[in-house]
């Protein structure tokens, strides 16, 4: 079955037990992508609060807010499958033969090119994260405050969805020969510092209004 329909569609409970178990994927990184992916649907949820009535003249924010988060849901999903079957190939390349000179070179080419596309998937989930934060702190002063507190669950499910991808980045990072690809996916992960502390802005401006 592809991964990307057993994280869809599987128990919640049997994802923990494939997590849990001695086995190469899901791991970090596919738990950063499904971190994303309940930040944005926490998003799209107060977005679908916020219609109607004394909502309206927000109305056409809330309308893009509630597309994009489900498009970002959607994009977080498939990295998740995407990330688990990147690191499969990494485990694939590491077991090839290195019997003779011309094997060795096969297998560290093999590597070096499975270690930059599993770097690329958590890559990607920073990406997602960055612009879940960002529709995270649009929604905040529009949202419906009844359902506030879920806005900060979707900025701190997208900070750890950054901080998470950004570690499984860091660990591809050494055995990539390209330096222009090695270059590129230091580079994603720059922002991250900035990124956790803007969700945890929008965490400390939403128990701000919890002790009014």
């Amino acid at each position: 079955m592809h991964e990307q329909a057993q994280i869809q569609d599987e128990t919640v409970g049997s994802y923990l037990d494939r997590l849990a178990a001695r086995l190469p994927a899901p791991g970090g990184g596919a738990a950063a992508a499904l971190h994303a992916a309940q930040g944005a649907a926490l998003l799209g949820m107060v977005a679908r609060y916020t219609t109607g009535g004394k909502y309206q003249p927000q109305a056409e924010a809330i309308a893009r807010i509630t597309g994009q988060s489900d498009e970002l849901r959607a994009a977080a999903l498939d990295l998740a499958a995407a990330d688990a079957a990147a690191f499969t190939a990494v485990t694939d390349a590491y077991a090839l033969p290195r019997e003779g000179d011309e094997q060795k070179a096969a297998r560290s080419a093999a590597i070096a090119l499975a270690l930059a596309g599993a770097a690329r998937p958590p890559a990607d989930v920073i990406g997602v994260a960055r612009r879940i934060i960002a529709l995270a702190e649009e929604l905040l002063p529009i949202g419906n405050p009844n359902v506030v507190t879920d806005v900060a669950a979707a900025a701190e499910a997208a900070r750890a969805a950054a901080t998470t991808a950004r570690v499984n980045v860091e660990i591809n990072l050494g055995g990539i020969k390209d330096p222009a690809a090695r270059a590129e996916l230091s580079a994603s992960t720059g922002d991250v510092d900035v990124l956790a502390a803007r969700a945890g802005a929008v965490t400390e401006a939403v128990r701000a209004t919890l002790a009014r």
